[in-house]
């Protein structure tokens, strides 16, 4: 669990770019990681319920088509990701905002779903998160029935994705907090 949280603990003044290999390294480790499957399982299970699309049915078949759709959507957008990334010149790891104040970190968190850093630590607008997430969205709509693969799909999916996106960059603002306060408690006792 704690992959997704990647560089949780570090601040903004930890920023270093990171060398081809290692973005290779970060690459596989996001592939591979427990949380992407239990991620696609998840988001499975609830289209599942939702009997979305319908097209799938229900039961095995219709999960697994599920599961398979988030597994391969999530590999093309990581994929696309890591080309731009290095294309761009572009880091979209998380770091912490290091700020006191919820309303502070929370805007950090939201602004950092849209921005990247490049070589210097400056930051700009993430070319390669926008493109890769709005590229897996439309991409999908390939293996997608009929009933789910209009560009209008392809932009909701977008949407969902970049809103998912500011989410996992506020819990990785916020977890860490929580975790150093759970383990500081039980150590306590």
């Amino acid at each position: 669990m704690f992959y997704f949280l990647n560089v949780s603990g570090r601040t903004q003044a930890d920023f270093r770019p990171l060398t081809a290999a290692e973005k290779a390294r970060f690459y596989a480790k996001g592939l591979f990681s427990p949380f992407h499957f239990v991620a696609a399982a998840s988001s499975a299970g609830i289209t599942q319920w939702e009997d979305v699309p319908k097209a799938w049915g229900e039961g095995a078949e219709g999960y697994g088509r599920r599961f398979g759709n988030y597994v391969l959507k999530e590999t093309t957008q990581r994929t696309l990701r890591l080309g731009l990334e290095e294309l761009l010149h572009e880091d979209n790891r998380y770091f912490a905002s290091g700020e006191h104040g919820f309303g502070r970190r929370i805007l950090y968190a939201i602004k950092s779903s849209v921005l990247a850093r490049k070589d210097d630590g400056t930051s700009r607008i993430s070319l390669s998160q926008i493109g890769s997430t709005a590229g897996a969205a439309f991409i999908s709509r390939l293996w997608q029935p009929s009933t789910n693969n209009s560009a209008g799909d392809g932009a909701v999916s977008f949407g969902i994705g970049m809103g998912a996106n500011a989410g996992l960059n506020i819990m990785r603002e916020f977890v860490p907090d929580v975790t150093k306060h759970l383990f500081r408690h039980d150590q306590a006792h």
